[in-house]
């Protein structure tokens, strides 16, 4: 009989205890249920679980005293952005070149002119005003921000573009209004594009024979792409190979050779290092350096590689909103602390 108070007693403790386990996780479960129903409530809760996350502090920017712009990141002293470059580079255009100035950039007699040129697409104006001189057998680099109009110089020149006034001048000729197909033919004007051009199915031999469509006959283009040739054994070796085999430094090899199939005098060169390596970049500087210096050929360059070009070239050209700021030789640019702090990375 006495046994029976002590059972149900110990039956009854269980019970509570049993219910007091239950409660945390009804409580748990109204909590979570709170948590869905009230976004705030959510947020609050994320808000403080990061407060409780440590965050390691990045250390502090050093800089020498100059403002700093852009993102404020980076291993640099001073980080521009793009408009700022504009910017300060607009301002320098205030005192930008004379005819005459650039006339003493030129060796002898200047071959190729441009005089007061405005020129765009459409009816959208690129170039305002623009001049240009450079002599025969001498390399001109144009460097400067995105949208300057460094690849509408070389459209106009070559006839891609709409030219609402000024003019052209090539060995004394006037070449404003031909065509591209007569600026190669007859003015001697061979235009290498930025763009990827070779034909990759087809032969390295075919890919030169089809630089030679305007020659009249046949035989003379089988005749000039003999002598490329003869100048390039890494073309040669492959001369029967398609030309997707090729790396990238002999496309662009094969693009420049075949622009040498019509034999011109002036070369405007697009953009040459653009998606290379750096050993094939230094290929493509070395042919481009031996087609001036021993062919005496006239080369005008846009090179977003503004250190490579400038080194190259005879003269510089920093163009700023379709008009040139600055016109100096290209080793003079390189020394320039404006052309470098804005162009050339400091």
């Amino acid at each position: 009989m006495a046994k029976e108070p002590v059972k149900k007693a110990a039956a009854k403790k269980a019970s509570v205890k049993k219910a007091a386990t239950k409660k945390p996780v009804a409580k748990k479960n109204a909590s979570k249920a709170a948590v869905k129903k009230s976004p705030v409530k959510k947020a609050a809760v994320k808000k403080a679980l990061v407060k409780k996350a440590p965050v390691k502090k990045a250390a502090p920017l050093k800089t020498t005293g100059k403002n700093v712009s852009g993102y404020g990141v980076g291993g640099v002293d001073v980080v521009m952005s793009v408009d700022q470059v504009a910017r300060e580079a607009a301002s320098i255009a205030a005192n930008a070149p004379t005819k005459k100035e650039l006339d003493k950039l030129v060796t002898n007699d200047a071959y190729l002119t441009i005089n007061d040129l405005r020129a765009g697409y459409g009816k959208m104006e690129i170039l305002h005003e623009f001049s240009l001189r450079i002599g025969r057998g001498q390399s001109l680099c144009l460097i400067g921000p995105n949208g300057a109009g460094k690849s509408t110089v070389l459209h106009s020149i070559f006839g891609f573009t709409n030219i609402f006034s000024g003019s052209i001048i090539i060995d004394g000729k006037d070449v404003t209004a031909l065509t591209p197909s007569e600026k190669l033919g007859r003015a001697g004007i061979a235009y290498i594009l930025q763009d990827k051009s070779v034909f990759p199915q087809m032969t390295v031999e075919e890919n030169l024979l089809m630089g030679g469509f305007l020659k009249d006959r046949p035989a003379e283009a089988k005749a000039a792409a003999e002598m490329v040739f003869d100048k390039y054994s890494r073309l040669a070796d492959r001369r029967d190979k398609p030309a997707g085999v090729l790396s990238g430094g002999e496309r662009r090899l094969l693009e420049i050779s075949r622009a040498l199939v019509m034999q011109p005098e002036v070369l405007l060169v697009d953009e040459p290092s653009i998606g290379l390596e750096p050993r094939f970049i230094d290929m493509v500087f070395e042919i481009l350096d031996d087609l001036q210096k021993k062919d005496g050929k006239t080369i005008i360059m846009v090179e977003q590689n503004a250190k490579k070009g400038l080194a190259f070239a005879d003269i510089g050209y920093v163009l700023v909103s379709g008009e040139t700021a600055i016109a100096d030789y290209g080793d003079d640019l390189l020394e320039n602390p404006d052309v470098g702090r804005l162009f050339l990375g400091g």
